[in-house]
């Protein structure tokens, strides 16, 4: 599990329905379960998303048994899926998780 930041300015309120929209432009479905919002596609097994405070909170179960083609694409959309609903690019995403892991805190 991984708690993503979420940049306020590109996303003053993120809801929900807001994610789901995300989740069905990314992966083509979407599903709620009690636990958040559920997905799958290609490489992902499922891969479960929740709004927890500030951040996102991302679980995922892969399949590595699946070819390079369709992990190549399944990873694109991951990562496409995380920059829309985070508003941070990878890059950006990478620097704050381990500006956070160091104690730094976010934006630091």
């Amino acid at each position: 599990m991984t708690v993503y930041p979420v940049n306020r300015k590109a996303h003053p309120t993120l809801t929900s329905k807001d994610l789901q929209a995300i989740l069905v432009e990314s992966f083509g479905s979407a599903r709620e379960e009690p636990d958040g919002l559920h997905a799958a596609f290609g490489a992902l097994k499922d891969l479960s998303v929740a709004i927890k405070g500030k951040g996102l909170e991302v679980r995922t179960v892969m399949d590595p048994g699946v070819p390079p083609e369709v992990q190549m694409e399944t990873i694109r959309r991951y990562n496409r899926f995380l920059e829309r609903a985070t508003g941070y690019t990878t890059k950006a995403r990478a620097k704050r998780l381990k500006d956070e892991a160091r104690g730094a805190g976010p934006g630091a």
